[in-house]
């Protein structure tokens, strides 16, 4: 009998082909989540997806969130529309063409006004600092366009924000009464990416708006870099995007009711629109989710005393002038309010607790905090604000606030970015935010006696 022998590879490939196979591991599965929030959160990102104001997916996105809460119990569900400022992005690119040419990511700014089409090309003038373009001389930039840095830092409770963020909202302005043709800024975010921020940016009305852009916080980098060679720098820059005005938004309003219905509501808030470069599933689904699932959450062991009613706010990113927040108190500022809240700084968990509360609503405080005790969830300074979706109305009624504070130290690495996805929510974490808004909301919801007035006025 012979015995018939296959040729076998030489032993160092298979060893290379065996290497090969333990360095490639499987894709992993994307994350599920469960439950009402994050059911909000996926089908908002996924039927939907980016909902910039005014447009026709923010218009959609309130047939979808009527829809969807009306399918939760939600009862006197309602869309109100108005009409507002709004934007749209057009194509944009850009470049440096001296001393080194070096493509840039960029992105547009709300309220931008477009280049010439065939692009600016011009002198490009680097400030360290938003007071250095502020010590500028008058007229100093005529035809130039000026880059705008800054040093911001992730901070958990976002606050470099304010400071920094003031960049984007008052540069653009500053360079135009420079005489500037144009403005590019580091992004007001605080990852390492590749990725612009975007985000409004508002011309005081004296001002010629002029071309507004944000590159990433890498080629910013690049751009000082190319500075400190101390070199004249020039850029080709492209941002067709341009103001509408009279566009159409909304709110999308819903109401659990309660018991008494003569007690002062409860009003949880979030804002619905979103910018366009992700989907907007961290900017602000899922505080639209939150908010909603507590709501819900809030009246699963029985109806509260006080009506919950959620407020989808529309075109909060294009500023608070005109956006969803002035239209509610115009239909529902008569209506008698106790308290607001607002969520609308992702998904990661709930750390910290803030009050804006009167002295008489010390007990009331008292119980909020012994419910988020448990959770890890602790007093922190300063008085709370509740934010843009609802301040026109606490300012209106002087309401009583509670902020409960994520942990925001990756917030804005995300904010206003591509990166703003689905993936980036973390389902644990969002059932977090879920369970210390139903936390507070159980205390704050089936409290009988009256809510005080805030005692640190809105601004």
């Amino acid at each position: 009998m012979s015995i018939v022998t296959k040729p076998r590879p030489p032993i160092a490939f298979g060893l290379a082909a065996a290497a090969l196979t333990v360095a490639v591991p499987a894709l992993a599965a994307p994350v599920q989540g469960s439950g009402v929030a994050w059911d909000i959160v996926e089908g908002l990102t996924t039927e939907i997806g980016p909902r910039p104001a005014g447009s026709s997916a923010e218009d959609r996105a309130r047939d979808w969130g009527a829809q969807k809460l009306k399918s939760l119990g939600f009862q006197k569900v309602a869309v109100e529309e108005f009409k507002t400022r709004a934007w749209t992005r057009g194509p944009e690119s850009a470049a440096l063409t001296a001393p080194y040419a070096q493509p840039l990511a960029i992105t547009a700014l709300g309220f931008s006004v477009p280049t010439p089409k065939d692009g600016l090309k011009a002198e490009l003038v680097y400030f360290p600092t938003l007071a250095a373009l502020e010590a500028a001389p008058d007229g100093s930039l005529k035809g130039k366009v000026a880059f705008i840095d800054h040093a911001m830092r992730a901070a958990q409770d976002g606050s470099g924000y304010g400071p920094y963020g003031n960049v984007r909202r008052q540069g653009p302005t500053i360079a135009s009464r420079k005489g500037a043709a144009g403005v590019v800024i580091r992004s007001a975010g605080t990852d390492s990416h590749r990725n612009p921020h975007t985000g409004v940016t508002t011309f005081a009305k004296d001002i010629t708006p002029i071309p507004s852009g944000a590159v990433s916080n890498p080629d910013a980098d690049l751009i000082a870099r190319t500075a400190a060679r101390g070199k004249p720098m020039a850029i080709d820059l492209t941002l067709m995007g341009k103001p509408f005005p009279d566009a159409t938004s909304g709110n999308v309003v819903a109401e659990l009711p309660g018991r008494d219905p003569s007690l002062p509501i409860i009003v949880v808030a979030c804002h619905l629109d979103s910018w366009d470069l992700g989907t907007g599933a961290v900017d602000d689904a899922s505080g639209c989710a939150i908010v909603t699932a507590a709501a819900l959450a809030a009246n699963k062991d029985g109806q509260a005393l006080r009506t919950i009613r959620v407020l989808w706010s529309g075109n909060e990113e294009m500023g608070l002038s005109g956006g969803g927040g002035e239209h509610y108190v115009k239909l529902h500022g008569s209506e008698p309010h106790a308290l607001a809240m607002e969520s609308d700084f992702g998904a990661d968990k709930v750390w910290q607790v803030k009050f804006n509360t009167a002295p008489t609503d010390k007990a009331l405080a008292d119980k909020v905090k012994a419910a988020l005790w448990p959770m890890g969830i602790v007093l922190h300074e300063g008085a709370a604000d509740g934010g843009e979706d609802v301040s026109a109305i606490i300012k209106a009624q002087s309401l009583a606030v509670i902020d409960l504070g994520q942990d925001g130290m990756h917030y804005f690495d995300l904010h206003h970015t591509p990166d703003d996805t689905l993936d980036k929510v973390d389902p644990l974490a969002l059932q977090q935010n879920v369970d210390a808004w139903a936390a507070v909301l159980k205390v704050v919801a089936n409290e009988a006696g009256p809510i005080g007035k805030a005692t640190v006025k809105a601004e």
